[in-house]
C-alpha cells in the first residue's frame, strides 16, 4: 500500500492538519463508544492527535498506534508519554496484529488517503474481536471545507492544472454521501451508523494558513511544488486575495465538517 498524503515535516503537518485533527479527535473518540478496560488500535496515527486524546481515558487499556509514514510515527514516539501506548511503523492494508486482538480500531482522518481503503476497513475489521467497534472520520472535502474549497476553486479558475486538482481533492475515496458507511457494511460490519462532526479552523492570519501549502505540506502543496516561479507569484497573490476577501489580512474563521461512520464486528 501507499498513502496519498505527502508529508514533508511533521511541524508543517501540524500548522496544516495535525491541530485541527486535535479538535476533531474528541468529537470522534465520543462517537466510537468504546467500552472501559478496552483494548484500542488507531490505525494511521499521524503525530499522535488521536492516540493522545484516547489516552485520557483512564480506564483504556491498552492503545496501539501505526502509521504508514515514518515521519510521523518518529514525531509521534517523541511525544508520546503514556506506556499503554505502543507506536510503531505498519500498512493500514496489511495489519501486523493477529485476527482479534483488540476491542476496537479507530481511524482519524486516514481512509481517503489510502487507495485501497475498503482493504483497509477488512484489516480493522479483522482485528477487532466480535462485538467490537470499528468507526472511521473523513473530511467532507467537496461540502464541508470552505477554507480549503477556497484554494482549490481560486487555482481551478486560474488554470487547467488547478481544474484537475479540484477534482482530485473534491472527490478522494470514502468522501462521498454514503460511501464509507457502504465499504463498512460491504466489509460485514453490522449495526453501521453515520454521522456529522464539525469543528472550526480558525487562522491568525494568512501566513498562517498559507505557509504550510506553499511549502509543499499535504496534497494541496505538493501541488504548490509543481509550479514555476511566475505560477507559485500568481498563485500566491490570488489565494491570499480570497483569504482577505477584501478587508484586511488578519484572522478568519471557517467551518469544516467531516463524514463519521461506526460498525459492530459481528
Amino acid at each position: 500500500m501507499t498513502s496519498t498524503f505527502n508529508v514533508q515535516a511533521a511541524a508543517g503537518y501540524e500548522q496544516l492538519m495535525g491541530r485541527w485533527s486535535k479538535r476533531l479527535a474528541p468529537l470522534f473518540v465520543d462517537f466510537a463508544g468504546l467500552r472501559d478496560g478496552a483494548s484500542v488500535l488507531d490505525v494511521g496515527c499521524g503525530t499522535g492527535s488521536l492516540a493522545f486524546e484516547l489516552a485520557k481515558i483512564a480506564s483504556l487499556e491498552e492503545i496501539a498506534a501505526i502509521d504508514y509514514s515514518n515521519v510521523f510515527v518518529e514525531e509521534a514516539i517523541r511525544r508520546n508519554a503514556d506506556p499503554r501506548i505502543k507506536i510503531q511503523q505498519a500498512d493500514a492494508c496489511a495489519l501486523p496484529f493477529d485476527d482479534a486482538s483488540f476491542d476496537g480500531a479507530l481511524a482519524l482522518l486516514v481512509l481517503h488517503f489510502v487507495p485501497d481503503s475498503g482493504k483497509a476497513v477488512a484489516e480493522m475489521r479483522r482485528v477487532v474481536r466480535p462485538g467490537g467497534v470499528v468507526a472511521a472520520v473523513v473530511w467532507d472535502h467537496l461540502g464541508g471545507m470552505p477554507g480549503m474549497r477556497m484554494m482549490v476553486d481560486t487555482v481551478a479558475a486560474i488554470s487547467e492544472s488547478g481544474r484537475q486538482l479540484r477534482s482530485r481533492y473534491c472527490f478522494q475515496p470514502m468522501m462521498q454521501p454514503g460511501e464509507m458507511t457502504r465499504t463498512f457494511i460491504e466489509q460485514g460490519l453490522a449495526d453501521v451508523e453515520q454521522t456529522d462532526l464539525m469543528i472550526r479552523m480558525d487562522y491568525r492570519n494568512f501566513d498562517d494558513y498559507w505557509a504550510p501549502i506553499a511549502a509543499g505540506e499535504g496534497p494541496l502543496g505538493q501541488y504548490m511544488t509543481t509550479l514555476d516561479a511566475a505560477e507559485r507569484a500568481r498563485t500566491d497573490a490570488a489565494v491570499r486575495d480570497a483569504y482577505e476577501a477584501g478587508r484586511p489580512d488578519g484572522p478568519r474563521s471557517f467551518a469544516n465538517v467531516a463524514w463519521a461512520v461506526r460498525g459492530i464486528v459481528p
